[in-house]
């Protein structure tokens, strides 16, 4: 509903303000009446010739003149012209009430009649003004389409109600405040329009207050179309560190204990302990070794908690991190890592009960292990895997001294491929065009060892939810959006020559060149 199609009338239609009674109007007329007639002649010699009135219609009454001397019609001219001046005034002085507004009632019509009678019982009748009498069924009522007949009525946007048949269209009650709001030809109290119209929080649920113009401010989340107040950002109001929504009034965030907080959602497919994980872990690598781009090496995954995650960033030596928060690290050093050995459980107040244990972590090759945060959903668990294995890949196949934008764009595509294959399985095989069509060996997602990291994460939750897939679809477009040099302009400029050369040749580009295809 378009605000800018709506109006708020004050006191637009009710006409609320009763003149005199029925008896002081009367009265007024016929002291009008009496003293022009005063005035003029006593007595009145009526032709043998005069002949009745007749009328030709509800709304429009004419007589045929009475034959008469011209002294005679000049006299009762006058006569008629001081009368309907009479007429006319005390009308005027209905229409000076405020507003210019007034009830119609049954007097005003008994009124009219009464003088129409006065007026037939004259020797020659006089003009009744055409807008001041209204016979029986003059209007309609556009709520209950009935006959309003005699009696009290409510005008608006040129039409009439019976005061009980002006109602909201929202919740269907009567209107009998002085302001309501129009939208088209919609009725709505002011309280019901704001209710149907002006933005709530999602958070707080409480109306989006105006700024200090005031506009109506709020904040809402690109992909979930949340609506908050700007004051919530500030706040402490929970954010779930998996999909950014913000914690509701009414509901609640589980506390992973290390800062971070996690929605009911995501906290359904989450996965929380380094074996719970393994079984993910190695279909990644299948899914890798379905497009040639097997990892020999047997890497070390372990799941950790962020305060283990940043002292791991820490001391390494080299590499670029999405700061400020790091979900993900292919680890190249020696260094002892607490990992989560066994997972918590979940009590009303966080999760408790949860085990570590130090890990002793030998560099045996050019990558030492790769951590990921514990707790997240297992398709952006996923995704942050097949990511790090890419950095894994890039370095045990000579992959050197690459720009970051270069290096963490690459891993991004692979990252957006899995995640697509996981969500949208069967749309493509492939980013590709006829001059891609050649590699048909990289081609992901058509070996026997890929399609077993379907039947793995179709088997563990025994198939994916509404709910998942569209977490699914909020990590792409994550990716896709994001708006860092390194991870998003990186990634949309590897996509952008994956899609045109294929990932082959992609590779091979950037094994000679450290850059991009153009």
């Amino acid at each position: 509903m378009s605000s800018s199609n709506v109006n708020h009338l004050s006191q637009p239609c009710i006409y609320g303000h009763v003149v005199s009674s029925y008896a002081e109007r009367k009265s007024r007329f016929m002291k009008w009446l009496s003293k022009l007639f005063k005035s003029g002649p006593s007595s009145r010699a009526v032709s043998t010739g005069e002949q009745q009135p007749q009328f030709l219609g509800d709304e429009n009454m004419a007589w045929r003149a009475p034959y008469r001397s011209l002294d005679d019609r000049t006299r009762n001219n006058k006569e008629k012209e001081e009368l309907d001046r009479a007429i006319a005034l005390s009308l005027a002085e209905d229409l000076k009430r405020p507003n210019g507004y007034r009830w119609r009632s049954d007097n005003d019509e008994d009124l009219a009649r009464s003088l129409h009678d006065s007026f037939n019982s004259a020797p020659y009748p006089s003009y009744v003004p055409r807008d001041y009498y209204h016979p029986r069924g003059y209007r309609t009522c556009a709520g209950c389409k009935r006959e309003i007949g005699y009696g009290n009525y409510l005008g608006c946007m040129g039409t009439f109600y019976h005061p009980e048949c002006f109602r909201c269209r929202a919740c269907g009650y009567p209107i009998t405040e002085h302001e309501f709001s129009l939208s088209g030809r919609d009725t709505y109290h002011k309280s019901c329009f704001k209710e149907l119209t002006h933005p709530k929080c999602e958070v707080c649920h409480q109306f989006i207050p105006t700024n200090g113009v005031g506009l109506i401010e709020y904040r809402c989340h690109p992909f979930w179309s949340q609506k908050y107040c700007p004051a919530h950002e500030h706040d402490n109001t929970a954010r779930c560190c998996s999909c950014e929504r913000l914690e509701s009034r009414n509901t609640t965030y589980i506390s992973l204990g290390d800062g971070r907080s996690l929605c009911l959602e995501c906290m359904e497919s989450a996965i929380m302990d380094t074996g719970d994980c393994q079984p993910l872990y190695h279909a990644i690598r299948d899914y890798y070794e379905g497009m040639n781009m097997r990892i020999d090496q047997q890497i070390p995954m372990l799941l950790v908690e962020r305060q283990a995650l940043n002292e791991a960033i820490e001391g390494e030596k080299h590499g670029f991190h999405h700061m400020p928060e790091t979900r993900g690290l292919c680890l190249s050093e020696e260094q002892t890592v607490t990992s989560i050995l066994k997972r918590p459980r979940m009590e009303r107040r966080g999760l408790v009960g949860i085990r570590t244990q130090p890990q002793k972590l030998i560099r045996r090759c050019e990558v030492t292990a790769i951590l990921v945060l514990y707790g997240l959903p297992r398709l952006l668990t996923g995704a942050i895997l097949a990511h790090e294995l890419m950095h894994g890949w890039l370095r045990l196949n000579d992959y050197r001294n690459l720009r970051p934008e270069v290096e963490e764009g690459i891993c991004q595509v692979l990252s957006y491929m899995w995640l697509e294959s996981e969500v949208i399985p069967g749309t493509r095989s492939m980013p590709s065009t006829s001059t891609a069509s050649s590699s048909s060996t990289w081609s992901y997602g058509s070996t026997s060892t890929a399609s077993s990291s379907s039947s793995w994460s179709a088997s563990k939750k025994g198939g994916r939810s509404s709910v998942e897939n569209k977490l699914g679809e909020f990590f792409m477009h994550q990716i896709a959006h994001d708006a860092s040099p390194a991870y998003g302009g990186g990634y949309r400029a590897a996509m952008a020559a994956v899609n045109k050369y294929g990932l082959r040749r992609t590779l091979d580009h950037i094994r000679y060149t450290g850059t991009f295809p153009e």
